[in-house]
């Protein structure tokens, strides 16, 4: 991804560096060749060339670009697990994935983890977002995903004889756990999906307390990844299989719904990651009725955004990482709507602002593994910045508005925003 050349200057906001670092108010950022050279109070600021642009904050929040740490690209318009893989050709699906790449980026999120991706279209995607093929957030990938046969991804009866190649390789043993991993490895991932457990989607096989994968698979899965040099995360529900893949060593854990002490005491132990992606269990309550969505899927929902709210608050009072992000591209859950997670943790779990932007931002580059990089606005890092007309810290849903956006910056160059 190219980088910008030259030097901006950016003042006239308050400062929200990412790093949880009271506000800097009347800040300056100082952007050289693509990246951070000075973040602080304008009176601090170093001296610049004749020849810089400059960008005024006209008062507003000044602040990293956001990381959505649970991207699903390749999702469109899902209403049931029966649309995942057979609904649309992936020549399709790959247009439809740059489109939602494209969007994400117009929308603040300068980088992204792939949470699962149809036909490992994330892979070139990401290849394609690096060489400014097409606009997106900066990318860490996933391909096709990991489940015990008969579990939670295998909805699709064998009388069909239609397949899932696209979106799962289904397992039955750590052997096949062990094969699955190395034909991700040779398609370039470098985070391997899994299913540890099933989801309130599916109440009358696979829900939300049972188990889709063994504790053996699981370890066959790690100990083959990490020997290939690719990390592990996986959905995560049921309390049993918090703990399996905790054990197994995973490198993150989606949803964390049902997680107790001694879940807790596990993940803290090795500072894994968890990203909860809440508010699609909140747009699944609020929505299933107009989708249709039985009674028993609802209630199911209703429980695991009860649980997944009190699993948070235990992470963050503990110490424990939490980012941001998760599963937009359901019916319910738009693309687009990426930002409505921020202020659901504000409103609906209890988190302060500053708390869910040290998550969004911060925590999501380090799950990412680019916290050298990205995440915060410090000296060296590089130039991705969200400027936004307003106080996120005193209303944090301005960030669900895209006109309230002065530039969404990228390397140092402005991708999108009325500064564009």
């Amino acid at each position: 991804m190219k980088l910008a050349t030259g030097t901006t200057v950016i003042t006239n906001g308050t400062l929200v560096d990412g790093t949880g670092r009271p506000p800097v108010r009347d800040a300056a950022v100082v952007l050289t060749d693509g990246k951070i050279a000075y973040a602080g109070p304008s009176a601090g600021a170093p001296p610049v060339p004749t020849q810089t642009e400059r960008i005024d904050a006209r008062g507003g929040t000044i602040m990293p670009g956001l990381v959505e740490a649970h991207f699903h690209p390749t999702y469109f318009n899902v209403a049931a697990l029966e649309d995942l893989d057979i609904k649309y050709p992936v020549e399709y699906v790959t247009l439809l994935a740059a489109a939602n790449a494209k969007l994400a980026l117009e929308c603040g999120y300068t980088a992204a983890r792939s949470g699962g991706s149809l036909f490992n279209i994330d892979v070139w995607l990401k290849k394609a977002i690096e060489a400014d093929i097409c606009p997106g957030p900066r990318l860490a990938s996933s391909g096709r995903e990991i489940c015990g046969v008969g579990g939670l991804m295998d909805w699709n009866p064998d009388f069909r004889k239609i397949g899932m190649d696209g979106l799962v390789l289904l397992v039955n043993g750590p052997g096949e756990a062990r094969a699955a991993v190395r034909k991700l490895v040779k398609d370039g991932v470098e985070w391997v999906k899994t299913y540890p457990t099933g989801d309130a989607a599916a109440p009358d096989t696979n829900d939300h307390h049972t188990l889709c994968m063994t504790a053996e698979e699981m370890n066959a899965v790690v100990a083959t990844a990490h020997n290939h040099g690719l990390k592990v995360t996986g959905h995560c529900r049921a309390t049993e299989g918090i703990k399996n893949a905790l054990r197994a060593g995973y490198d993150a854990i989606e949803h964390g719904t049902f997680m107790d002490d001694e879940s807790l005491e596990l993940l803290l132990k090795r500072n894994v990651p968890c990203v909860p992606a809440l508010y699609f269990e909140y747009a699944s309550i609020e929505r299933g009725p107009e989708f249709r969505m039985p009674q028993k899927v609802i209630d199911g929902h209703k429980e695991t955004l009860e649980g997944g709210a009190e699993s948070a608050r235990k992470i963050l009072k503990a110490g424990g990482k939490l980012g941001m992000g998760g599963d937009y591209g359901f019916a319910w859950n738009p693309h687009g709507d990426y930002a409505r997670e921020l202020t659901f943790f504000v409103r609906y779990v209890g988190f302060s602002p500053m708390e869910v932007i040290q998550c969004a931002t911060n925590n999501g580059a380090d799950i990412l593994g680019r916290g050298h990089e990205i995440g915060t606005l410090e000296a060296g890092k590089l130039a991705d910045v969200l400027i936004v007309d307003g106080d996120v810290l005193a209303d944090i849903s301005i960030l669900e508005n895209r006109t309230r956006f002065i530039a969404v910056i990228q390397g140092g160059i402005v991708k999108a925003g009325r500064h564009a």
